[in-house]
């Protein structure tokens, strides 16, 4: 192989060489993939945050201190807390708020205390589930955006034969080779995208899980509580 034709098909010389369609499909794809790398890292700190917050604060929960002083702890720091402890902060302060009225039915402060921790809980959830949707997206679309610009390239290395009198491989595979780079950024886009949505996802279900265990267990804790 000749010094010139491995310069000519060297990656930056095809990317170089590519038309400017496949150039802005790859442009696209190399900025996703970017912001998908961004976001993932940002997630996973994330996830991994309110897993050892939710941790702590239940096993603070269960060691059976006071109600009253683990809610004041609760709104002391309510900026840097969990999402489970604000969940008990909200539940626990419509709690207090409706036991305190007279003659308040109990039925009606237990409700009261679980449509507050219901609205904490959707909250909590929709904040630690964001830009999963853009990793989503990521992943079923970048393939074939990607493959927008191979076919795009192709094509256009199939137009250039017009103007050859005899078509050889030579011709076409620089053509073919930039087109199909478009379709190897869209899967190195797309894949780590898509393993991330899907343990992030899991991880996700299961936080719910745990949020949704512990509000059926503050509500049994709170009415034992009214009814003794």
């Amino acid at each position: 192989m000749s010094p010139a034709l491995t310069q000519d098909m060297s990656l930056f010389h095809l990317i170089g060489s590519a038309s400017l369609p496949v150039q802005l499909v790859m442009a696209l794809l190399l900025l996703t993939s970017f912001l998908s790398w961004w976001y993932i890292f940002r997630k996973l700190f994330v996830i991994r945050q309110a897993i050892r917050q939710s941790d702590e604060f239940e096993h603070v929960f269960w060691k059976g201190p006071d109600l009253n002083a683990l809610f004041q702890s609760a709104a002391a720091s309510r900026h840097t807390a969990g999402s489970m402890e604000r969940i008990f902060e909200a539940g626990f302060r419509e709690f207090i708020k409706h036991k305190r009225q007279p003659g308040m039915d109990i039925n009606a402060v237990m409700d009261g205390t679980r449509r507050a921790m219901r609205a904490t809980y959707q909250r909590e959830m929709d904040n630690l589930e964001s830009h999963l949707s853009f990793l989503a997206t990521v992943g079923s679309v970048s393939p074939y955006v990607g493959l927008f610009g191979t076919v795009w390239g192709i094509m256009n290395s199939f137009r250039g034969l017009s103007n050859v009198t005899q078509a050889t491989i030579a011709h076409v595979a620089p053509g073919i080779a930039e087109a199909l780079i478009a379709t190897a950024m869209g899967l190195f886009a797309a894949i780590p995208a898509v393993i991330a949505y899907n343990r992030y996802a899991n991880n996700m279900d299961r936080l719910a899980t745990r949020f949704e265990s512990f509000m059926e267990e503050l509500s049994n804790v709170l009415q034992r509580q009214v009814n003794g």
